[in-house]
């Protein structure tokens, strides 16, 4: 049904096929109008998709707030190792994009170039559930929002049951010993496993914090005081040299597109990714073979006794160097209401877990169980700050991929495995000031 453009300035979407969904949401905050500028038009920087369906359908919803509204919407893509740097570039020149799909706590770094989109997001918040805490954090500066949570994309090793099971393993380890076993029996088969330690922005650090974690170690304190260098943290570095043994050789330097490729080509056997890998094989007929013989899993626990993982997670920023702020708000609302975020995470195919509590109704969830380690993405994750505050310090850590380049120096024999933490904490303590 077409909107009319009257209508949508009143209450810029609608809700019908919700109520299918199990979503009926509650209207206790009022719901904010914006009337876009006369002759607005935006443009959006986003990542580039790793599932079509993303894209799709983010496009479609798109074209519909374009059909509603006459404001175009100009929507360019970049690699995901390249979104935080463009994304800077506008904030410090104050030109560029309007909007940003960025990065974890990229808004941290420069909240004061950002829009406060408190209001919307309190609108959207109490219309449909409530907000996950960890997808808020990362938008989030006390009761202020900076950004608006988009989605977290959920990481899960992904591996070849039946070369699982050729290397003695009737079931997948649950532990971080059991773990290593297996990826050195995989290795002795010719089937080995691969995880990155190249500057990729989502693989390379979703692998990172999990050793760090799984082993106790923490990057600083409550307080924010760097606490890398650590008995727990050199545990996890041992930990990390003695799987890069079983690895297949050059993934020092993968970035996120690596080892999917490397698995796709029959490479490698067990990595860590999204469900993308999956529905590249599911829908290649030449892939068929490996796609029916993909299963999916949680990272494995380590000596700290429970599952601590990272997920890549996703925020729209609204620059205030932008010429309509009214017309970005309005399709920042646009995107975020049901009929729009639920065909996006059907588009997603499980790639996209929301950031809003009513939306893990959607029936993508259960629709496959590859997706089922995913489902939780937003519930679960742990921001990459933990356990001090998110703020600049935590973000530009990260950005300079303190802990990621951590473990590829220790793991590849550049640094002593004490060395390697010891500039960690030099650099960490760059950012860390307390």
């Amino acid at each position: 049904m077409m909107i009319k453009r009257r209508d949508f300035l009143a209450a810029s979407a609608t809700v019908a096929g919700v109520a299918s969904l199990g979503i009926r949401p509650s209207f206790a905050q009022a719901e904010p109008a914006y009337k876009p500028e006369s002759g607005a038009s935006l443009r959006l920087l986003r990542w580039s998709p790793f599932v079509k369906g993303d894209e799709d359908a983010w496009l479609a919803n798109t074209k519909k707030f374009t059909d509603a509204t006459g404001v175009q919407v100009r929507v360019d893509k970049e690699s995901w190792e390249d979104i935080r740097p463009k994304a800077a570039v506008a904030a410090n020149v104050g030109s560029g994009p309007d909007l940003v799909m960025c990065w974890f706590d990229d808004a941290h770094q420069y909240p004061d170039k950002l829009m406060d989109l408190t209001d919307l997001a309190g609108y959207l918040g109490g219309k449909y559930g409530g907000w996950y805490d960890g997808v808020k954090g990362y938008a989030s500066r006390g009761d202020k929002f900076i950004a608006m949570p988009l989605a977290a994309i959920g990481n899960a090793v992904v591996y070849r049951d039946s070369h699982m099971k050729a290397a003695g393993f009737s079931e997948f380890p649950k532990d971080t010993a059991g773990f290593l076993e297996l990826c050195k029996a995989m290795k002795a088969k010719g089937t080995p496993a691969g995880f990155p330690h190249g500057k990729a922005v989502g693989d390379g650090n979703n692998y990172a914090h999990w050793l760090l974690w799984s082993h106790g170690g923490k990057m600083v304190d409550e307080s924010g005081k760097v606490t890398i260098n650590s008995p727990e943290t050199l545990a996890s570095i041992n930990y990390a040299k003695q799987l890069y043994a079983t690895f297949i050789p050059g993934t020092e330097s993968w970035q996120d597109i690596n080892n999917n490729r490397a698995f796709l080509a029959g490479q490698v056997s067990l990595i860590a990714n999204g469900v993308s890998v999956y529905y590249a094989a599911k829908n290649d007929p030449k892939l068929a073979d490996i796609a029916k013989d993909i299963r999916s899993t949680n990272f494995p626990i380590g000596p700290v006794g429970k599952s601590v993982e990272l997920h890549q997670t996703s925020s729209m920023l609204l620059f205030k160097h932008t010429k309509y702020p009214e017309a970005a708000k309005a399709y920042i609302k646009f995107m975020m209401e049901a009929d729009q975020m639920n065909a996006w995470i059907q588009g997603s195919s499980a790639y996209c877990c929301p950031p809003l509590k009513e939306f893990a109704k959607n029936p993508i969830w259960t629709a496959d169980p590859i997706h089922a380690p995913y489902a939780r993405a937003s519930e679960t994750l742990r921001p990459n700050g933990y356990a001090g505050p998110l703020g600049y310090a935590s973000a530009a850590t990260m950005a300079d991929y303190v802990l990621v380049d951590m473990y590829a120096a220790a793991v590849t024999g550049a640094s002593s495995p004490e060395d390697a933490m010891k500039e960690a904490e030099r650099r960490a303590n760059r950012y860390y000031r307390v």
